[in-house]
Order: C-alpha cells, then structure tokens, then sequence
C-alpha cells in the first residue's frame, strides 16, 4: 500500500507541536501530527499558566525575547479572550528585596514601553492604605507595592484549542501514537509510526518537526542520518496547589532562600504556586516535586502569607529544556533554538526549548527555516488574527 505524503509532520502534540501544525495548515500545507500520550501530557499542561513577556528578563538583558513575548501576549488575549486574562500582579517590596523601589520602577518603565505603552501597559505604585487589602499579605516593613497587568491561561485548554484549530484548517491527529523512525530519502523523510489500533505504519513527509520539547534528544536518535544537536538541560520547575484563592491577583514575590521569584497565583478555586529550577536526570515522563522543592516553596509562600497555613492539595513539575551552560538556570537565556538537520535543505527542525507564550511566533519562524524545503501553497489563515 502506498505511503500517505504530507507535507509538514510534527512529532509532539504540546503547545509548540499543535503551533506548528495550526501555522503549516494556515499556510496551505498539509500536515500530520504524531503524539504519543494525549495533547498537552508533558510540559504544556505543567507550566506556571501564565502568558507574559518576562518582567526578570529584562535584568538579563533579554530584551527582543520580551518584546517578541509581549506582542504575542496582546494577540493572544484578541484570538483566545475565553482562554486567555489578563490579570494584575503585585510586586511588593521589603527592606531585604534584591530590586528597591527605584529599579522596579525603571524595569516597569522599561516593560511598558517594550509593550507599546497602551491603557493596559500601565503600571502603578499602591497607596500605603492599600496595603492591608493584599490577600493576608506581610505588610510589616513592607516599603512599597507595585502593580502592572500580564495575563493567565489554562495550558492544557490553550492547547487543545490550537490544535482544533488547526484540525480546522485541515491539519491531522494521530494519537496516541508512538514514533518510531524517521529516514531521510532525498528530498522527503520516510516515518514509521505506531499506532495502537492498526498497528505499524509509515508515511512520507517533505519536512519533520521535532517538537518532543524533554524527548526531543530521544527523538534526535531515531533520526537518520543523526543530526548535530547542542548540548542541552532538563531544568524542572515544581508547583503546588493550595486551597486558599488569591482573591486580587498574581503577587510576585522573593524566595527567601537565593531571591528567585516565585509566584502565587489565582488557579480557579484555588492557588497556584511556583516555580523552581532543578537539574533534572532521569526519564522525563517520571518527573515531579521533589520533597525539598515543596518546602522550599511553602517557607516563601508562608513567610509572605503568615496567616495561609493550609497544606498543598497537590503538586506537580514540568521541564524546560535549557542550552547547557555552567551558569544558573535562573540566569541562562530563553531564547528558543531551532536545531536544523541541513542549513541549504532543511528537512528537519528540532524546536530546543521556547515559551508557552510566544509559541506562535515560534511556529511562524520553523516554517521560515522550512519553506526552502516546501512547496509553494496558497495562505489560507492569518494565525495572529484567527480566533481559537
């Protein structure tokens, strides 16, 4: 039996995957998506929810990944206003914060004008008699309260609402599925896929998406012939649930151990805490909070909220993939990488890395790298302006 032939296969149905896929079918492409588990299973549905540009970026120096962030947040909340809120932050400031008064003042100066300086860029200082109207917030020796507005969303809904999209727009699901195999032949990768009902199967693609995000070296070797990759890190972030609701908003705090932010934040019913950054060995489908993460994160949440004593209804962890480097994780970059098997004929693109929030401009640039490779189609979509 003939092969079925696409021209776009994407490996990985998280949010950089079902990006791809919506991307490619709004391009006029055909495209297939292989996912091993059920959308979003991996680090798409155990993210800190939020959609920002990445206020502490800016201390880094990261500056186009900031503005690229917060012109897709301001997309997002136009095509996804179901999905996606925004929502405003507190940022308070004691006599022990890492950044006094004067220097958040000029990074939320810089972050305004970065996103455009609009009505809902604006940020503000908290009148001391506000100050008691913070959720149980610690307001002894407590200098000054910072407000500015980013936004929130449910990862695994986003999701799954790109990927109806781009089921829309003609693109296929074949999940649970597990990849097998992908050889390069020419002009085209031969795959050979598994799936649970017709068992083995292989199809042709002009061009493949490693878009695996912690398998995507697991994927790298079932590729043939082996692509040059970085060396990479599995950083884990851990969170836990609480069942008390922040009522304001995201506040944005210290950890009172190395200063790393921390978040706590409105989830639903309850509250959302997070994150950490943990070096990570292991098989990443087995990945969660650790013991000492859960305390490290309790000892900022209780220090901040004395009067918040309940115990966490859950917890879990995602991984980032970071290029590997001697620095911290807290101070290496988040720039995605784009990992290409060929740079004159690029058939395959490994997505390294990458937030949830600008994965739709990091759809837009794989199919940059890619379109030497693909043929000429006719644009059907504009993903900045169709609504999911």
């Amino acid at each position: 039996m003939d092969s079925e032939r696409y021209d776009v296969l994407v490996i990985g149905g998280g949010i950089h995957g079902v990006g791809v896929a919506q991307a490619a079918a709004a391009r006029g492409h055909s495209v297939l998506v292989l996912e091993r588990d059920r959308l979003a299973a991996g680090t798409s549905s155990r993210s800190s929810k939020l959609v920002h540009g990445g206020l502490r970026y800016l201390a880094t120096w990261q500056f186009p990944l900031v503005r690229t962030s917060l012109r897709e947040r301001e997309i997002l909340l136009r095509i996804a206003p179901r999905i996606v809120k925004r929502v405003p932050f507190f940022i308070p400031v004691y006599p022990t914060s890492r950044y006094g008064s004067l220097r958040l003042h000029a990074g939320l100066g810089l972050y305004s004008l970065l996103a455009g300086r609009g009505e809902q860029s604006r940020f503000s200082r908290l009148d001391p008699d506000e100050f008691g109207d913070l959720d149980g917030l610690r307001t002894d020796s407590l200098r000054a309260v910072f407000r500015y507005l980013d936004a929130q969303t449910d990862d695994i809904e986003l999701t799954q609402a790109v990927m109806r999209s781009a089921k829309q727009l003609g693109a296929e699901l074949r999940c649970p599925t597990r990849f097998l195999e992908a050889r390069r032949e020419g002009d085209h990768y031969r795959v050979t896929f598994e799936d649970g009902d017709r068992g083995t199967e292989q199809c042709i693609a002009r061009v493949v998406v490693n878009a695996a995000g912690p398998w995507i070296t697991q994927v790298l070797d079932r590729c043939h012939p082996v692509t040059k990759t970085h060396a990479i890190d599995l950083v884990q972030g851990a969170h836990l649930i609480l069942p008390q609701r922040m009522n304001r908003g995201v506040f944005y705090v210290e950890s009172i151990d190395d200063h790393r932010p921390v978040f706590v934040m409105p989830w639903y019913e309850n509250t959302l805490l997070g994150t950490t950054e943990t070096k990570f060995d292991g098989d990443p489908s087995q990945v969660s909070a650790l013991p000492e993460e859960c305390d490290y994160l309790l000892r900022t949440y209780r220090h901040y909220f004395p009067d918040h004593v309940d115990e966490p209804i859950s917890s879990f962890a995602g991984l980032r993939v970071l290029p590997r480097s001697t620095k911290s994780a807290n101070a290496r970059p988040r720039e995605t990488i784009l990992i290409r098997d060929s740079k004159r004929d690029p058939r395959l693109v490994t997505i390294a890395g990458g937030k949830l929030t600008a994965y739709r401009a990091t759809a837009q640039d794989v199919l940059d790298v890619l379109r030497p490779s693909l043929p000429d189609t006719t644009t059907i979509a504009d993903t900045a302006t169709l609504a999911i």
